[in-house]
């Protein structure tokens, strides 16, 4: 079983058909939509402001999902993908959009639709990164457009996979 924490009177809410792996953290003020999955060693931590997910959210081994006390809340989308050790720090991140292995998403940026965030890639507070843009660098910089393929190819078919990846686990 996950560990799920109460913090100030806040508890975490879970969506219909959510996997929670077992060594997962999820602490105080999230709401998650249906069909999420919080993977292993993963840590999702609304103590000092709210965490807010939509569905198909998947956050996988080692991410962190955080935000700021008083200051910045971190709000998810539909359909997102969150990699492996990820930091996703009060920001927003709208529907379908890759957030890639190892990268940072700092406080206040804004991650529009159909976008990807390169592996290792570390996006700047305040950052605005436009829709179906691919962002990679440290700072990250946009590189170039999302394509059709790369929307089905990666976008569509990690959120696809990881539902059905945690049905495994249930």
């Amino acid at each position: 079983m996950a560990l799920i924490k109460s913090v100030l009177d806040k508890s975490p809410s879970f969506g219909r058909n959510c996997f929670l792996a077992e060594n997962s953290t999820i602490i105080g003020d999230v709401i998650m939509g249906d069909d999420c999955s919080v993977w292993f060693q993963a840590v999702v931590r609304g103590d000092v402001n709210s965490i807010r997910m939509g569905d198909k959210v998947n956050i996988q081994d080692g991410a962190v999902i955080h935000c700021t006390y008083q200051t910045a809340e971190t709000v998810i989308g539909n359909r997102v993908s969150v990699g492996h050790r990820a930091i996703v720090h009060g920001c927003t991140i709208h529907d379908n959009v890759l957030v890639g292995m190892g990268s940072i998403i700092m406080d206040h940026a804004v991650v529009e639709s159909g976008s990807i965030i390169a592996a290792g890639a570390v996006v700047l507070e305040n950052a605005h990164i436009d829709s179906g843009w691919i962002w990679a660098g440290i700072p990250a910089k946009p590189v170039k457009k999302v394509s059709a393929e790369l929307l089905k190819g990666q976008i569509d078919r990690i959120a696809d996979n990881y539902l059905k990846y945690s049905g495994w686990f249930k």
